[in-house]
């Protein structure tokens, strides 16, 4: 077997298992949904903005190893940005979009608002902008798993025509 075989393999081994730490979040998540929604206790806010900043997180972390796989070339000023944006891309003769134009919607929301959380330390949170990001956060359990899995099924096709072409 090449190297590139083994390498495509290795990426996708890697997709797969952030995967499945985004099912761990995704259950955590699920678990704590009803005492969430609770606006009275701050910890809740706090709960939720770490669920969501640690998916984003990690989402983050696959589409690098993507990148780095296929392109690599991202600015140093803006390569959050640049990164998500690029996994919408369909790169003809290199690669498929990694994610849907509604993914992407949704997570440069996340992005920005880890970058905010960052810098955020005092703790009244603005819990109208919270439940905005809960529902979206929703629409994304629901979405991103098709695309990584679609992605999946790209990085296999891609090893079965060069295995047999």
């Amino acid at each position: 077997m090449s190297e590139k075989y083994e390498d495509i393999y290795t990426l996708e081994a890697e997709i797969e298992k952030s995967i499945k730490a985004l099912i761990k979040i995704e259950i955590f998540y699920n678990e704590l949904k009803e005492l969430i929604n609770d606006r009275s206790d701050t910890r809740n806010a706090i709960t939720l903005s770490e669920i969501i900043v640690n998916y984003y997180t990690c989402l983050e972390t696959v589409f690098f190893r993507i990148s780095s796989f296929f392109e690599n070339n991202l600015s140093k000023e803006r390569w959050h940005s640049e990164l998500l944006h690029k996994m919408t891309l369909h790169i003809k003769g290199i690669r498929e979009p990694v994610i849907s134009d509604q993914s992407y919607k949704i997570l440069d929301e996340f992005r920005r608002f880890r970058h905010f959380k960052r810098y955020y330390f005092d703790f009244a949170y603005d819990w109208d902008r919270l439940e905005f990001l809960q529902k979206k956060f929703d629409i994304l359990i629901a979405n991103i798993k098709n695309d990584l899995n679609s992605f999946i099924e790209f990085l296999n096709n891609l090893n079965n025509n060069a295995e047999h072409g």
